[in-house]
C-alpha cells in the first residue's frame, strides 16, 4: 500500500550510476552482481536472501532504464541467470 511521503525523515533524488561507470567493458554480469555493484559491494559478496531481494529492487529498474546501453546474453547453463554487459 502506498505510504505518505511525510512518514519519511528524508527523501532523496533517484540517481543511478551510469553503466560505463559501473560495469567493465569486457565483462558480463548477472542481475545479482549488478545489484551488489549498485550498492558499492563486491559482485561476489555473500548476502542473506532478504538483503539480496532488496538489492534486486534497485537493480531491475536500473537495467530497464539503461537498456539502450546494455547487451544481454542467454545463460550458459539451465540453472544460471542471464548476463548483462555494456553495448
Amino acid at each position: 500500500m502506498p505510504v505518505p511521503k511525510d512518514e519519511f525523515e528524508e527523501v532523496l533524488p533517484c540517481e543511478f550510476y551510469d553503466p560505463k561507470d559501473l560495469l567493465a567493458a569486457d565483462r558480463m554480469y548477472t542481475v545479482y552482481e549488478i545489484a551488489r555493484l549498485l550498492q558499492d559491494l563486491d559482485p561476489d559478496a555473500e548476502l542473506e536472501a532478504g538483503t539480496e531481494a532488496v538489492l534486486l529492487d534497485w537493480a531491475i529498474p536500473w537495467i530497464m532504464a539503461n537498456a539502450g546501453d546494455l547487451v544481454i546474453a542467454e545463460p550458459r547453463e539451465d540453472d544460471e541467470p542471464g548476463y548483462y554487459g555494456l553495448a
